[in-house]
């Protein structure tokens, strides 16, 4: 799949992976693709040989931003999603790579609202496994 394809279907998997009622409340915030994550980045997150990352959220979670925040230069928090690994999960799972986008795009926002790792995955768990989202 072309950047350009992939890029596409972010943009039509985004209305669906996050409820018009929180969208609004998205600030801040740039999407960005790679095509997967770099050396520096996996030894970071102390990712093994076999592991990956599908997406990443870096920033101020929403619910940390204090009265100051913009105030002056505010660079956007960054939700990152490895085009390579999420086509291979897809691939690997049989599912759409539609569905895959659209469930990193979910995890990722999750932590943009300030939910951390184990609370993602107790509400992953709870959608069930037709919902549930992937692993970062």
């Amino acid at each position: 799949m072309t950047r350009e394809e992939f890029e596409k279907l972010i943009g039509e998997e985004f209305p669906k992976a996050i409820p018009e009622k929180f969208r609004g409340t998205i600030k801040n915030v740039a999407f960005l693709i790679e095509d997967e994550p770099s050396q520096a980045l996996r030894k970071q997150e102390g990712l093994g040989r076999n592991e990956t990352l599908l997406g990443l959220y870096h920033g101020i979670p929403a619910t940390a931003r204090g009265d100051y925040y913009g105030v002056g230069s505010t660079l956007p928090d960054t939700i990152t999603l490895f085009q390579k690994p999420i086509e291979e999960i897809a691939k690997e799972r049989n599912k759409d790579v539609r569905h895959v986008i659209r469930e990193t795009i979910w995890h990722e926002v999750a932590h943009h609202f300030g939910y951390g790792e184990q609370q993602i995955r107790g509400r992953e768990q709870k959608r069930g496994p037709s919902d549930s989202p992937s692993p970062e």
